[in-house]
C-alpha cells in the first residue's frame, strides 16, 4: 500500500478524547503512519500477552488477575477499604462488572461489603483477613510472573519510559467516578 494512500477501514485508528490530534487541519483523520502503525500493533500485541500470561498465572492458583488487583488496591487503600465507585475507577471496570468480581470475592470471604458510614448510599469493599493472607500468598505469584513476563525483559531505562508514558495515557484518559 502506498504511503499517502488511504488505508482500509480495517487499518483505520482514531484516537478518542483528543480530536483535535487525531485530526488535521482540514478536519480529517490523521491516518497512522507504517512506523506508528507497527508501533500501535506491537503495543497491542504486547499488551494483551502481558495481561494473558499474569492472568493464568494466578488461575492456576485460583483467582483472575483481575480480583487481584482488587485485593492489592484494597490493601493499598486506607484502613484496607475503598468505595465501590472509587475502586471501579481504579481498577478500571464498570461498576456492574466490579459488582459481579466483588460477590465473587465476597463468596470466598476475601472481602466484606457494606454501606458508607457517612452517607449510607454509597457502597464500600474492605479487605478482609482471609483475603489479605491470601493477597500475601498470591503476590509472590504475582511478582514473579511479572519480572518473568515483563521488567526481566527490559532494561531499567526502558521500563521507566514505559511507566512514564503509561502514566501520561492515565493522565489522558482516566474517567471520573460518574463514568464508571
Amino acid at each position: 500500500m502506498a504511503q499517502d494512500a488511504t488505508p482500509p477501514a480495517v487499518d483505520r485508528v482514531r484516537g478518542q478524547g483528543a480530536d483535535d490530534q487525531a485530526q488535521g487541519a482540514d478536519g480529517q483523520v490523521r491516518w497512522l503512519t507504517p512506523d506508528e502503525q507497527v508501533a500501535w500493533r506491537a503495543y497491542l500485541r504486547g499488551s494483551r500477552l502481558i495481561a494473558t500470561a499474569l492472568d493464568e498465572g494466578l488461575t492456576q492458583h485460583g483467582t483472575r488477575l483481575t480480583e487481584y488487583e482488587i485485593l492489592s488496591m484494597l490493601s493499598e487503600a486506607p484502613g484496607g477499604r475503598l468505595r465501590m465507585s472509587a475502586l471501579a475507577q481504579l481498577v478500571v471496570q464498570s461498576r456492574s462488572r466490579l459488582t459481579h468480581t466483588a460477590t465473587r470475592l465476597e463468596r470466598l470471604g476475601w472481602v466484606q461489603r457494606r454501606a458508607v458510614r457517612e452517607d449510607r448510599r454509597g457502597v464500600e469493599l474492605s479487605l478482609t483477613p482471609a483475603g489479605r493472607a491470601v493477597l500475601e500468598r498470591l503476590s509472590e505469584v504475582h511478582v514473579s510472573d511479572v519480572r518473568r513476563v515483563l521488567l526481566d525483559r527490559l532494561t531499567p531505562e526502558e521500563f521507566t519510559a514505559l511507566g512514564r508514558a503509561m502514566a501520561r495515557i492515565v493522565e489522558a484518559n482516566d474517567v471520573s467516578e460518574e463514568e464508571c
